[in-house]
């Protein structure tokens, strides 16, 4: 299963690059790095160094990378656009739409390769 805007909330978070865009609270909007960890109601974003927030409450803004479907020229639901200075098109998610334990939110639909 591709990496898409549409699909992005049934994938493993690990390892993408992220971005919070907005949040309850105000210390975390800014924050920017590569996930390293999810749990069931956080994600730990790493830039100068760890940071966890959390999911309910914050909207994240996800890289597909040039090479995933949606960076392409056609623009899918929820894309925010590309950014002028990365081949890369940019996916905001609600971090409620993420509540749940990692492995079950990547299985329920059978097609995924988490285990």
């Amino acid at each position: 299963m591709a990496l898409t805007p549409e699909t992005i909330a049934r994938h493993e978070l690990n390892g993408l690059c992220v971005r919070v865009v907005a949040a309850d609270s105000p210390d975390s909007v800014g924050i920017a790095g590569r996930v390293v960890q999810e749990s069931e109601k956080t994600l730990v974003i790493r830039d100068a160094r760890d940071k966890r927030v959390p999911k309910s409450g914050t909207t994240f803004e996800f890289r597909l990378d040039a090479t995933d479907e949606a960076a392409g020229p056609r623009k899918g639901a929820g894309t925010a656009g590309k950014h002028d200075c990365d081949p890369a098109a940019y996916v905001t998610v609600d971090g409620d739409r993420l509540l749940s334990r990692p492995a079950r939110r990547t299985e329920t639909t059978g097609d995924s390769p988490w285990r």
